[in-house]
């Protein structure tokens, strides 16, 4: 009997050690939003877009968010950066990375677009704080 129970146990500390590991991340796959630094390692790398990874950090403070809307089947992710207005490396880098800007915006923006309609880049300045705020916006 006590050999059969061995294997049962061991079994059931690694299903909950799976169930542990994996949990997390089922909540953050069915977050509506998330607020977040480059320092929260698992959400960072959950949520954060590669063209926000790789986006020059133009001040020491800034953070990041994620919101997953419904209506217009849309996913919005964004860096904002604390203590300036001034957009002209981060329009340098989408530049660089083949991104155009566009004549007119869906908001008070300017938005950015490449070969993939369904995505779309804005930067929009922000006065209390003074901040920076880089959207990227996904539409399906």
């Amino acid at each position: 009997m006590e050999k059969a129970l061995k294997p049962l146990i061991v079994t059931a500390i690694f299903v909950s050690g799976l169930v542990a590991y994996f949990i997390p991340y089922i909540k953050m796959e069915f977050s509506g939003s998330a607020h977040y630094t480059e320092q929260n390692k698992r959400e960072y790398n959950f949520y954060t877009p590669a063209i926000l990874k790789t986006m020059p950090r133009i001040t020491s403070e800034y953070d990041f968010d994620f919101a997953n809307i419904t209506g217009p089947a849309s996913q919005v992710y964004a860096i904002r950066f604390y203590h300036t207005n001034d957009p002209s490396e981060i329009n340098r880098y989408l530049k660089k990375n083949s991104f155009i800007q566009q004549k007119e915006c869906h908001i008070q923006a300017v938005c950015w677009q490449r070969g993939n309609a369904s995505e779309t880049v804005t930067i929009s300045t922000l006065d209390k704080p003074i901040a920076l705020l880089v959207s990227v916006i996904y539409k399906f």
